[in-house]
Parts: structure tokens; sequence; C-alpha cells
């Protein structure tokens, strides 16, 4: 019999799987790295980025949570029992991006209040860092910032407010309306920008290929690594999602709905950005690239100063493009959030109502430490180290368990095809076994090497010149901490219940 939650409609889980994977980073990374890696040129090893490795790990997550029917933890624990400290891990990475995540869906709330006056004023960069966010040295705390805490409350209090709902009166239902609204509003954005003095110039710099820079290497990594990180890929969201899907669900055409509803909502993101860049080029007598940024200095620095300089109508679209932020931030908090929730919730056969507030509680008392005056560089450091040594370094060690240890690629295969329209073949087995985990392979090592030559050699200097021991504790340590508790979370014995509803999920297995 189905216990487990389940979705309402396709459309719903589609909406979800493509919230979650529509963030932050697809407003303020994407366009960046693709104008830095070769313009309109990048879209090639994009395409196939997206094809060889964020399609085929979409199809191979949604199999491995609808065929074992739980969350991450559970999932590797029905695959093999040894492995389930990986979904553990998984569950700990979403765990600390959500910490950090949320403050910054907080300072786009803050920002979209601005807007209404242009509180930000003419100097951009002195507004964020001292008159708001009030930035101490790097390892000091300092006291709470309440134009950062009163937003941060509201944003828990809402992701946890939809989360107590459940799966389908809840993140289905939030992201019914969420999505929609986020997409037209970013459409009346992209209008907008593209109307504008000067947007001629920038989707010219965005759009004009460089194929040069295809032959180097890193260009491609760059494409795997922008695919990787924007899909909300190998850190729990996907298995667990899916482990709420029917059982009749066509997996394969989700994940190809998901990863191009993903990516077009990128390129859309970088025509709008691009546009405006190119308005404020002109505006301000200098070359598009002199005006290029990404990450927190794209959004909350070159955007309000953009904003400043608008024809017309400056409050709205600032209020819209933060208002986007918003949006696209809380839907996937909400996907990050849930993984937690739902490997509490397997592993202790506690009720929604305690793992959300027990789980999602302890995330939002976390979270008041980057709410605090030191809290942009303990962000910027756990972001940047969680990221790379969590994310990535995940889906590597994920690939190779599932397709050259386990050996599982053909059985999830066949999971698959049973049910789907779409047939996997060869392409998918290939990209899995072969391509996929060779490239992440190159990008860890990229990154091992580039980060233990800043630990240990002098004149190479920290990540962001931090010093020594505030990457340590705020960088490796975060990173290093989530595998050691995704161990001990999985040393710890499973609930009596527990063990009956898996001898029970066997027998329906057979």
């Amino acid at each position: 019999m189905e216990t487990r939650s389940q979705w309402g409609t396709r459309a719903g889980f589609i909406l979800a799987a493509v919230g979650s994977a529509i963030g932050l980073g697809n407003i303020w990374r994407f366009p960046t790295v693709a104008y830095e890696n070769g313009g309109g040129a990048f879209l090639i090893p994009y395409l196939f980025a997206l094809l060889t490795a964020g399609i085929p790990i979409l199809i191979l997550e949604f199999t491995m949570g609808h065929k074992y029917r739980g969350s991450a933890p559970l999932t590797y624990r029905r695959m093999n029992k040894k492995t389930e400290f990986i979904g553990w891990w998984a569950v700990l990475v979403a765990f600390v991006i959500s910490t950090y995540y949320s403050v910054i869906i907080a300072w786009a709330m803050s920002y979209s209040v601005f807007s209404f006056n242009l509180n930000w004023g003419s100097d951009t960069q002195t507004f964020l860092f001292q008159d708001y966010l009030k930035v101490a040295d790097a390892g000091e705390v300092g006291s709470f910032v309440p134009g950062v805490l009163i937003p941060l409350i509201l944003v828990w209090v809402l992701t946890l407010g939809i989360l107590f709902k459940g799966v389908k009166k809840g993140i289905e239902i939030a992201n019914r309306i969420f999505i929609p609204a986020l997409v037209i509003i970013f459409l009346i954005i992209v209008i907008r920008a593209i109307t504008l003095p000067g947007a001629i110039e920038g989707l010219e710099a965005f759009f004009t290929p460089d194929f040069s820079k295809i032959l180097d290497p890193d260009v491609w990594v760059a494409a795997y690594g922008q695919i990787f990180f924007s899909l909300s890929i190998a850190f729990a969201i996907m298995i667990t999602y899916s482990s709420y899907l029917p059982r009749k669900s066509d997996l394969t055409n989700n994940a190809f709905i998901t990863g191009f509803g993903n990516s077009s909502f990128e390129l859309l993101a970088g025509i709008g950005v691009f546009g405006v860049l190119g308005f404020m080029a002109v505006q301000s007598g200098v070359a598009v690239d002199q005006v290029v940024s990404d990450g927190v200095g794209l959004a909350f620095i070159v955007f309000p100063e953009i904003i400043n300089q608008f024809p017309g109508l400056n409050a709205l679209f600032g209020f819209l493009f933060f208002a986007s932020l918003v949006l696209a931030g809380l839907t996937s908090l909400m996907s990050i959030t849930e993984t937690y929730v739902a490997g509490l919730m397997d592993k202790f056969k506690i009720s929604r109502t305690k793992a959300v507030a027990f789980g999602g509680g302890l995330a939002a008392v976390i979270s008041l430490l980057f709410a605090t005056q030191g809290g942009l560089n303990f962000l910027d450091a756990a972001d940047y180290f969680i990221n790379q040594f969590g994310v990535a370094l995940l889906g590597l060690v994920e690939v190779v368990l599932i397709a050259w240890i386990l050996r599982e690629v053909k059985n999830l295969k066949e999971h698959a095809n049973e049910i789907s329209d779409i047939k996997l073949g060869a392409w998918w087995t290939v990209s899995l076994v072969g391509i996929t985990p060779i490239v992440l392979g190159y990008m860890m090592y990229g990154l091992l090497k580039q980060n233990l030559l800043r630990q240990f050699e002098t004149d190479t200097g920290n990540y962001s010149n931090y010093t020594d021991s505030f990457i340590l504790w705020g960088g490796w340590s975060v990173a290093i901490g989530a595998l050691v508790i995704g161990i001990l979370m999985a040393l710890t014995k499973w609930k009596k219940s527990s063990v009956v509803e898996e001898e029970t999920y066997k027998k329906e297995a057979q």
C-alpha cells in the first residue's frame, strides 16, 4: 500500500522541480559565465553539458527516488546499506546551504522595499556594505543587523509554513503560484531591458560568439560547472522530490522538461541582465566589459545603480527585479529544506510537523549567524567551500558509485524505460559511465589543486584573501563537517517501525 506523500499532478511535480532548479544562480551567475567563456559560442559546450551531464543525472536521480521510494538517505540505504552515509552527506550539504541561502533571500526582500524610494542612494556599494550590512572584519561576528534579521525571520516563517502543509497542499500549491509569477515578472523585466537605450550593445556583447575559446578546456569545465550547480542535482533534492511521484510516472520526459525549462530561464535571464548592462555602459560612456559583474555585486550593487539611471518607473522595475530574486530564492529554499525534513521523517518515523519544526527550526537558528555584522564573510566562505567540496564532490562520488562500483546503471535504466515514453539507450549509459565522471573528476582535481595551493603557499593567498584560520574554520570545516555528521547520522539506528516498513518495501519491489 502506498503511504508516502504524493504530488497531486504531474504539472505540480514539474513546477516544483523547475522551481528548485531556477534559483539565484540563474539570474546572477549564468549571464556572466556565458559572457566570459565565449559569449554565443558558449552555448555549444553548455548544450553539450546539458545533454551529457545535466539531463542524464536528472534522469538518474528521478529514477533513484522513484524506484526506491525514499529520501536521499533511505534511497541510498535501499540501494546498498553501506552507502546510506552518502544520502546523509547530501542532506547535510543541503542543510548548510539553506542556512545562508535564506539570508540572501532576506537581502532581496529588503531591497524590494528599498526600491520604492531608491534608498540605496547613488553610492550603491557603500550602501550595501556599510549602511545596510554594516560589515565587520572577517572572523568577527558583531551584533545583529535588524534590516537583515527581520526579513530573515519572515523568510523562514513563509518557508516552514509551506512545508508544514506538506507536499501536495504546501510545496505544490506554492510552486503553482510562485513559478508563473516569477516568469511573468521576469518577462516584464526583459521586455523593458531590451527597449532601453544601449540594450543592443549589451546583447551583442552577450551573444557575439568567440569560437576561439571553444578549444579551451576550461570553457568546457565552466559549462559543466554551470549545468551542475544550476540544476539542483547531487545534493538530495531531486531524489527527494521524485520519491513523491506516483508509481506510473514518465521519468525521462520529466527530466527533459525540467532541464530545458531551467536552461530557457537562464537564457532569458542573460538577455535581461545584458540588456540593462548595455544601458548602463552607454549611460556611463564605457564599454560593456567594464560594467559586467556577477553574484552579490551584480544583484545588490550594479543593478541598484542601473535602476537609478532608468528613464522612468525606477521604483517599479527595482521592485520587480528584487521580487523575482525573492520568488526564485523561495522555490529553491523550499526544496533544499524538504531534503532534511524527508530524511528525518524516514529515519526516525516522526511526523512532518516535528521534522519541519526540528530540522527547519535548527536551520533557522543557525542562519542567524549570517544576519550579524560578520555574516557576509561567513556566508562567502561557507558558500564557496560547501559548493565546491560538497555539491561538486558529491556529484562525482554519486556517479562513480552508481556507475562504476555498484553498477546500477542497467537496473535503473530498465526501471525508467518501463514507465517512460523516451527510452534510454547508449547515450545515457556513456554519459554516466564515461563523460560525466571524467569531467567532474577533472573539475575536482583543479579545485583541490587551486585551494591547496592557496592554503599552503604564502604567495598565493587564500580564497578572497581571508586569513588561514578563518578559511580553516569558516570554509574547510564546514565542508568536512557535512561529511562527518552525515557518517554519524548513518551510524544512528533506524526506528523499529522504519525497519518493518523496509521489509514491506522489499516485498512490494519483488
